[in-house]
């Protein structure tokens, strides 16, 4: 396995946990998703990820590592509320509309679940962020995996 392939570790496991929809998107759900990461600013972006980090912080094994206070969890739930409906009622009303009317509402998930990706890999993007899950390999031991990639089946 490459070295490089372990830095893709930690964006597949945290992508991963955004990307909840295995559905293929259809044409107008596509539209929305496009419409929805360009209508959402660097700003809003970093909001979302704050949102799913403070509330993914509300599970026990989390709590030691991460805590918001009732006010912060309450002022960034409001402020990405804010967000989602300006997106769907504003920016991307009509392709909102239509993707509703042809596909369903599942494309609201499908299509948010591409703005978390975007959201998610623009943050990973930031060297101190990358610095911090690049360290992860100094943990693994690339003879252990190599050699896994290599076993028979039978063992």
């Amino acid at each position: 396995m490459p070295r490089h392939a372990f830095r893709l570790v930690p964006a597949a496991i945290l992508l991963g946990a955004l990307a909840a929809s295995p559905a293929r998107a259809g044409v107008y759900a596509d539209e929305l998703s496009k419409c929805l990461v360009g209508g959402a600013g660097a700003k809003d972006k970093t909001n979302l990820v704050r949102w799913v980090f403070a509330n993914s912080a509300l599970h026990p094994e989390l709590a030691s590592v991460a805590s918001f206070t009732s006010a912060q969890r309450t002022e960034i739930n409001r402020t990405v509320g804010r967000l989602f409906e300006r997106l769907l009622t504003e920016s991307c009303r009509a392709e909102f509309r239509d993707a509703m009317s042809y596909e369903g509402p599942q494309t609201i998930e499908m299509s948010f679940s591409v703005l978390g990706q975007v959201a998610m890999r623009e943050l990973m993007s930031h060297p101190e962020v990358a610095k911090g899950f690049g360290e992860l390999e100094s943990f693994i031991s690339e003879e252990k995996i190599s050699a896994a990639a290599k076993a028979s089946p039978e063992e």
